[in-house]
């Protein structure tokens, strides 16, 4: 069974105002099974390791090689272009 991967720029956080951690790519399986509820404590798991694994690279170019040279095939997720909205505090107080 090939394992399949998808290569993405994470977003931030909503927690996050700068850009931090969101420059590098990443590297992560897809699930090969879906989740299910443990029927003693209710808590929701699955059997698949492989989605805690998650590898950041510094460029998209580094994380495709480490796929290809591990025949590992891969969805590539260009991110969204954000567009800055410039404001200035005055904006808020007018009518």
């Amino acid at each position: 069974m090939t394992a399949t991967a998808r290569i993405f720029q994470p977003a931030r956080t909503a927690m996050q105002q700068g850009r931090a951690k969101t420059k590098s790519w990443v590297l992560e399986w897809e699930p090969s099974e879906a989740r299910r509820a443990e029927p003693l404590m209710g808590w929701i798991g699955s059997g698949d390791t492989r989605r805690q694994v998650q590898l950041r690279f510094d460029s998209k170019e580094e994380a495709i090689a480490y796929a290809e040279g591990r025949n590992i095939s891969y969805v590539v997720r260009e991110p969204k272009q954000r567009l800055p909205k410039v404001k200035s505090y005055s904006d808020n107080f007018r009518w």
